[in-house]
């Protein structure tokens, strides 16, 4: 693996994405890194297809999920309440220690307007306390966390994951002089009217961000490109 990651991170909305247009996709953005969130049995079919490592755990409803790997790397599980996330491990040329790896934290909290709703608080709650728990355990590691939070620049969990990382949505925007662009809307092709999906990085300079369309899926996806270093480095190397 090079000295520069690209992650994507995915909806696939219930399994419903167009399996041979995400693939297409894929294959047009050559990620190092696929976080999904909502797969069905299609979509990973496909994209073991074209990325062979990483691991998926499907299911009939919203929760399928997985991380797949370019390169070789390891895969487990993280345990939370309700809906579990995935970490991957994997080494980036350029960390100013080889032997310091970079994790991906993939996870999809519950939406707060599924039935029945008088559960949704506690449940995203513990979902956000079991990350926040992972997080803090080693808070110095270079990683990524990403995935459909459920959650806009406004709400809690945003806010408190913010507070521990750095948004790279908004680290791009910024360089660029723009504003970070909607990843979700009530239907596929709708005008996206809430950022909802997010990439929080820690220890890593954020180089690029960009906000494509699935075919299919009410989420757009984001693709980012990271590197070994600071968020600084990378604004030193943009002004330049």
């Amino acid at each position: 693996m090079g000295d520069r990651l690209r992650v994507m991170s995915a909806n696939l909305r219930d399994g419903r994405a167009d399996p041979e247009a995400f693939a297409t996709l894929v294959e047009t953005l050559e990620p190092d890194v696929v976080a999904v969130q909502e797969m069905g049995i299609e979509q990973a079919e496909v994209l073991r297809r074209i990325i062979p490592f990483g691991t998926f755990e499907l299911a009939p409803d919203q929760t399928g999920i997985g991380i797949a790997l370019r390169h070789a790397g390891t895969v487990w599980r993280l345990p939370l309440p309700y809906r579990d996330g995935y970490v991957a491990q994997l080494h980036l040329a350029g960390a100013a220690n080889g032997d310091d790896p970079v994790e991906i934290v993939n996870v999809h909290i519950v939406a707060p307007h599924l039935p029945p709703i008088w559960r949704m608080p506690g449940r995203r709650s513990g979902q956000l306390r079991g990350l926040e728990q992972y997080l803090d355990a080693a808070p110095h590691r270079r990683r990524a966390v990403v995935g459909d939070l459920n959650a806009t620049p406004l709400w809690p969990v945003y806010r408190r994951l913010a507070a521990r990382l750095t948004d790279a949505a908004v680290e791009a925007a910024r360089r660029n002089g723009s504003r970070p662009r909607g990843t979700w809307g009530p239907w596929p092709g709708a005008p996206r009217l809430l950022r909802i999906d997010h990439v929080l990085v820690s220890g890593l300079a954020v180089h690029d961000v960009r906000v494509v369309p699935i075919e299919g899926s009410d989420h757009d996806a984001l693709v980012v490109d990271l590197s070994a270093g600071s968020v600084e480095s990378a604004r030193s190397e943009t002004a330049r």
